[in-house]
């Protein structure tokens, strides 16, 4: 079978003139050829970089502290973020002009290039976006949930197709949002669309469905439409001039998409739900969209990933017991006989041997998961995963992971891609997602992978940053400095719970969680996470461990001085 790497048509149009990307990435030190044996001695955890110059030819390294880290540097940061700053649109919020997508992944980045550099315009494209896709028309203000893109350049009128992917996708990115600034109406956000695919796409045995279509009756975005005489019709006279007011409707249009008006609903907060509802149960009346109610295991790990995530920033033990449900349901039910994952479910029955993407989402889902839970399965569920993946995925030859399994259908070529599209590549996740395991199990294998992702992609980075803004986020963790942090104590008892919440809330992205509960109640950490065995509470008060660099300080017991130290 050939091993050619194919890059896909996105990837080429990516790339500067449509050439060979330019080597605008730059080394540290001296660089080593590829076939030096050096290059594949484990390193230690990243801390910073500096820039020199690399030849045009060469392939690029950073070294950190003395020993060889990977082929990228701060400069692919600074990159990325100049190339989205030119392309953002500062009338409409969102990059370049129609179709506008939301490209979620562009926000992680965003936020983590804000919290490494204190770039403040960072921040802002990231919440002037988010705010004007919240109120614009790609956001369902009735039954909640965002569309796949918007039409135009002011997010009026949508493509109507409502993705799992885009759901989970954006709630990431309102999590990080409300982490890093404490939004209230990124919150709201968080948990309306969460409702909408707890309603409209999780099936009852807790996987979540794939989409809703855009059409109705053939007609694309019929079922969201509205007249002017519609509104009146369920509303009544008066409620339908509040209706006009908070929706931006006029009178003499048809097919009218309902946008929120910022001003006028804070203006009129308590009887927009009762508008809300009012529409909401007069649109219910029409033929819904048709509900593609295949399970997919990739799009599912990302929903576990938004799950876990807001069930943490919110303290929301729902969503854990959501996403719980959901990990349960790919690893119990989408299995072949011999155990491997399965790609695709559907009426009961279980098919399609699984991609990169559904490994790599998968233990991403499971290291978050881990992190809202503290259940140790998860990360042995993880790594069984990761194990898998590397085994049958890994490129021995040229580093990366293969779209599909060495021993899957017999293919002209294995495909390796790396470009972050509509949703990140599954090299990107699985780069961050290994990187996380290793910090929070101790085993560096997983992060010697995870730096050779980023090893192997690094002339496509470098010819487009902006097109792996999800593998910066990865290098970004790599690069550190990292933090894992052990709480220790009764996971039941207030201490503890203040300190877990510490975390919680904080946006520290290069940071990992766990904890060792001394009641038993959660399992035994030890037996996954053996650096954990000699750390115990302090005079019967639950204690943090804060940890960098593979060196952890004396512990703390104050949730004060543990926030100073995760804002460090």
């Amino acid at each position: 079978m050939s091993t050619q790497t194919v890059e896909t048509a996105n990837q080429t149009a990516m790339r500067p003139h449509g050439g060979d990307p330019e080597p605008i990435l730059l080394a540290v030190g001296k660089l080593k050829a590829a076939s030096d044996p050096a290059l594949a001695k484990p390193v230690a955890t990243p801390k910073k970089a500096k820039a020199v110059q690399a030849k045009p030819t060469a392939r690029w390294w950073v070294v950190i502290d003395g020993q060889e880290a990977g082929p990228l540097d701060e400069a692919a940061f600074k990159a990325a973020f100049e190339q989205l700053a030119a392309a953002f649109d500062h009338e409409y919020a969102g990059f370049g002009g129609a179709p506008k997508f939301p490209t979620p992944h562009n926000f992680y980045f965003l936020l983590r290039y804000w919290r490494r550099y204190s770039e403040a315009a960072a921040l802002e494209m990231t919440e002037k976006t988010l705010r004007a896709m919240r109120a614009g028309g790609i956001f369902d203000q009735l039954a909640f949930g965002f569309h796949r893109y918007s039409t135009d350049e002011a997010w009026r009128v949508p493509h109507f197709e409502k993705m799992l992917y885009d759901q989970a996708l954006l709630v990431i990115a309102y999590v990080e949002t409300y982490q890093a600034t404490g939004s209230a109406e990124a919150a709201r956000t968080i948990r309306e669309t969460l409702a909408y695919v707890t309603a409209d796409l999780t099936d009852p045995e807790g996987g979540f469905y794939t989409a809703q279509d855009a059409d109705t009756e053939g007609e694309e975005g019929k079922y969201y439409f509205w007249t002017a005489d519609e509104i009146r019709a369920a509303l009544g006279s008066e409620d339908a001039l509040l209706a006009e007011e908070i929706f931006g409707l006029t009178r003499d249009e048809t097919n009218q998409v309902l946008r929120l008006r910022a001003d006028k609903a804070l203006e009129h907060k308590e009887e927009i739900e009762t508008v809300r509802r009012e529409l909401l149960r007069a649109r219910e009346g029409r033929t819904r969209p048709h509900l593609d109610d295949k399970v997919l295991a990739d799009w599912n790990g990302l929903m576990i990933v938004a799950l876990a995530k807001a069930a943490r920033a919110l303290d929301e033990e729902t969503y854990a017991k959501k996403a719980e449900a959901a990990a349960d349901f790919v690893l119990g039910r989408m299995r072949d006989g011999d155990g491997r994952l399965l790609h695709r479910y559907r009426d009961t029955e279980a098919a399609v041997p699984a991609y990169l993407d559904d490994h790599a989402f998968m233990i991403w889902a499971l290291v978050e998961l881990y992190e809202a839970t503290f259940d140790p399965l998860r990360l042995e569920q993880a790594k069984a995963l990761a194990d898998h993946l590397i085994a049958h995925f890994w490129d021995v030859d040229e580093g990366g992971f293969f779209s599909t399994a060495d021993d899957g259908e017999e293919l002209f070529a294995r495909t390796k891609e790396s470009y972050d599209g509509a949703t990140p590549s599954g090299n990107s996740v699985a780069a961050l997602a290994l990187a996380k395991l290793a910090a929070l199990t101790g085993e560096t294998r997983y992060e010697d992978k995870a730096l050779a992702v980023i090893e192997a992609f690094g002339a496509q980075v470098a010819g487009a940053p902006q097109g792996h803004t999800q593998m910066l986020s990865a290098l970004d963790f790599i690069m550190g400095p990292g933090t894992q942090v052990v709480i220790v104590g009764d996971s039941s008892s207030p201490d503890t719970k203040a300190l877990i919440n510490v975390v919680n809330t904080t946006f520290a992205p290069n940071a990992v969680v766990l904890v060792k509960d001394e009641s038993g109640r959660l399992g035994d950490i030890e037996l996954v996470v053996d650096f954990t065995t000699e750390m115990k509470s302090i005079d019967n008060a639950a204690a943090a461990y804060v940890c960098r660099g593979r060196t952890c300080e004396p512990p703390i017991t104050s949730a004060d001085e543990l926030h100073r130290k995760l804002n460090d």
